[in-house]
Formats: C-alpha cells, structure tokens, sequence
C-alpha cells in the first residue's frame, strides 16, 4: 500500500502499479473520513494508516457501490462500529444488490461489479448538497445511478469516486481509455457522466482525487480537455 498526503487528504493505493484501486482518509478535527472501502483485503492497510496518523475513522463515506469501492465495508464496520456510514440515497440500493433501474432513469444497464452479501446497512442517505463533516456531497449519476463525490469546503479539494479516471489518461467515465479500461467498461450511462463531469468542473477544484490514479493538482486544464474529449466521442457516436 502507498501512501500520499496532499492538504487534508491522504490518498491510500492498493497494487499501485498493476490495478490501483484508491481510498482516503480525510482528516478532520475529530478523526478521519473515510472515502471508500478497498478491496476486501483493504481493511488492515486501512485500519494501519489511521492508527499510524493516530486519529480515528468517525465516518465511512461511498462514492458508489461498487465491489472495488466497498470490498472492506464489512470489516471496517466491525472495526469501527461507532463509525457511521454514508452513502447516496440512490446507490444504498446497488450496495445491497438491487440493480433494478428507477423509471425516471436512462435505460442502460448498469454495470460492473455489484457487491453480493454486504451486510452493513448505511446509517446516512446522502442527497445533492448534504454536509459530511468538512466535505459536500455532490450528486455525479453516471458511472454508477447514485455516484457522489465530495468537496472539501476548506480548500475545494475534490474526491470524485469514478466520475473521472486518472490511470491510463484522465476521461470521464465511460470514454474508453486502452491502457486502463476498467473504469468505462463499469459505467452506468455516458450521457450522465459527461453532464456530472461538467458539473464538478464548475467548482474549480484545486485537487482531483479518484479511484483510480495519482492524485492531480491544479487540475482544472485536464478535466476541461476530458470533458471536451468526451463530447466528441459522443457527438461521434450519434452521428455514427
């Protein structure tokens, strides 16, 4: 496990260099926010790194339900159980297994690896614009019907699940990148994301920070050309 600290927030890496699969802790005068869960083995490297910044964890937030995303959910729970646990309203659904879509919803099927026995249940259902401690939570459907990221208010640092990828190139999700195309092939609906991804670049964040890659600063010129990138893609698509 790597870890990296930029601001209030440290960024944890799982097989940084074959898969990396991110988590953070963002700190707080209290203790840590976790954003995401790992991997199901992610609970021990976790649970060192908080031990080791000698704060605890006070609260488990979920940018999406996904398995990468939620792997050590269970684990982590037993290990905090005064942790409370925060995910969208929309996306409680998928952590439980349910990927029945809404009738208000594009019908595209949703994708990637929907966790199957998680049995922590939340404590909070996160709408558009609700405080997490420090963080604001923004609503960002796309790769998944009830992705969130979060905002840190104190220096517009952005967590942003995978609404963006940054391995493998920096796109929104769901515009194929060869050298890492996890993250597209898992996305929900390319329409919403590309609208989420402009969404979250209106906040003109100072760091981008999300499941999959390094952490970027300044990041403003990037996500602009990813956006611009993925409006082609789709204008192509339509016409094609």
């Amino acid at each position: 496990m790597r870890i990296v600290q930029v601001q209030h927030v440290y960024q944890l890496t799982f097989m940084p260099r074959l898969f990396p699969v991110n988590c953070y802790l963002v700190e707080e005068d209290d203790g840590f926010t976790l954003i995401d869960a790992g991997l199901p083995y992610s609970a021990k490297g976790i649970e060192q790194a908080a031990v080791r910044m000698g704060k605890p964890i006070m609260r488990i937030v979920l940018t999406h339900a996904h398995e990468d995303h939620v792997g050590a959910l269970d684990r982590l729970k037993a290990r905090y159980p005064d942790a409370q646990v925060f995910i969208s309203r929309r996306d409680a659904r998928l952590l439980q297994g349910d990927v029945s879509l809404e009738t208000d919803e594009p019908n595209t099927p949703i994708r990637g690896s929907v966790p199957k026995g998680i049995l922590t249940r939340p404590d909070v259902l996160l709408e558009d614009g609700d405080p997490v401690g420090s963080l604001l939570a923004i609503s960002t459907p796309g790769h998944t019907p009830g992705s969130m990221a979060f905002l840190d208010t104190r220096t517009r640092a952005l967590i942003a699940g995978d609404a963006f990828q940054v391995r493998g190139g920096v796109a929104v999700s769901g515009r194929l990148k060869p050298l890492f195309p996890f993250p597209a092939l898992a996305t929900w609906n390319k329409e919403s994301s590309l609208e989420s991804a402009k969404k979250l670049a209106l906040f003109k964040p100072s760091l981008l920070a999300v499941g999959h890659g390094n952490m970027l600063q300044h990041p403003q010129p990037q996500l602009e050309r990813a956006i611009m990138e993925m409006e082609q893609h789709l204008t192509m698509s339509y016409k094609g």
